[in-house]
């Protein structure tokens, strides 16, 4: 009988290309975004981490994550380190887990050869 406005109005447009990238764009950016300003900076962190465990020594003072400093004794392997956390009166000594480590507070004499 009457055509109603809804039957009367012309189909939209296939589903296509133009409109898939502009619905997609908020989520590519959103996700670029992310990248640069927390996933790349904790990479770097992550990085420069495993270099300065790599580079521990005897003599280097340290901070683990629980709060301990003390001063490398020994370099056990590259997953132990015996750390003095005596105050020079006592020796006090405590074998840790080299990824424990937080902070490398300074760094020690290079070891002579021969000692």
């Amino acid at each position: 009988m009457f055509v109603t406005p809804a039957f009367a109005q012309t189909a939209g447009a296939a589903p296509g290309g133009a409109d898939f990238l502009i619905q997609f764009a908020p989520f590519i950016l959103i996700f670029v975004i992310m990248y640069f300003l927390l996933i790349r900076p904790q990479q770097r962190k992550a990085k420069e981490h495993r270099d300065m465990l790599k580079n521990l020594r005897r003599g280097d003072v340290v901070v683990m994550q629980g709060g301990l400093i003390g001063k490398i004794v020994k370099v056990v392997d590259e997953n132990e380190l015996l750390l003095d956390v005596g105050d020079g009166t006592a020796k006090v000594q405590v074998r840790v887990a080299a990824g424990l480590v937080q902070q490398l507070r300074s760094k020690g004499e290079p070891v002579k050869e021969g000692n």
